[in-house]
């Protein structure tokens, strides 16, 4: 379940599958015929997007804390968990719940996004970091 590849879809169709890395914490995928490669850096608070010039597209940083970012060229997204014990994240805009990543269940490893306003391959990557957390949390937890 948490080793596996993840079909992402957007509206309904498939857009790209989520490939976990086995030997790095993070994963690959590919939209539009455009590749990107997400790694963790330092103890895993950090994550780089990069194209496939290696080139980096976005950065997640405080990953798994309570308020975390994303910065993408000129932007800044802002998160937070919403509650301690949940997996819940919130996509915050102007301080307020705009969006947001859940687990919809533990058992079958499914994943709900709403980020209104993010281009696609950003909303991958952030779907992508919180696989890559909760992939991290079961295996310390078993």
């Amino acid at each position: 379940m948490w080793r596996g590849r993840y079909e992402i879809g957007s509206d309904g169709r498939p857009v790209t599958v989520w490939d976990p890395s086995w030997w790095r914490n993070g994963g690959d995928f590919e939209i539009a015929g455009k590749r990107f490669r997400v790694r963790a850096a330092g103890w895993g608070t950090k994550y780089r997007m990069s194209d496939e010039a290696g080139k980096e597209v976005a950065l997640v940083e405080r990953a798994g804390r309570k308020h975390w970012s994303m910065r993408a060229g000129r932007d800044t997204y802002e998160f937070r968990r919403a509650s301690f014990f949940g997996s819940r994240q919130e996509l915050l805009v102007g301080g307020k719940a705009a969006g947001s990543v859940r687990r919809t269940s533990a058992w079958s490893g499914g994943v709900e996004a709403d980020l209104p306003g993010m281009p696609l391959p950003l909303q991958v990557f952030v779907v992508g970091v919180q696989l890559a957390l909760w992939q991290r949390q079961q295996s310390a937890a078993g």
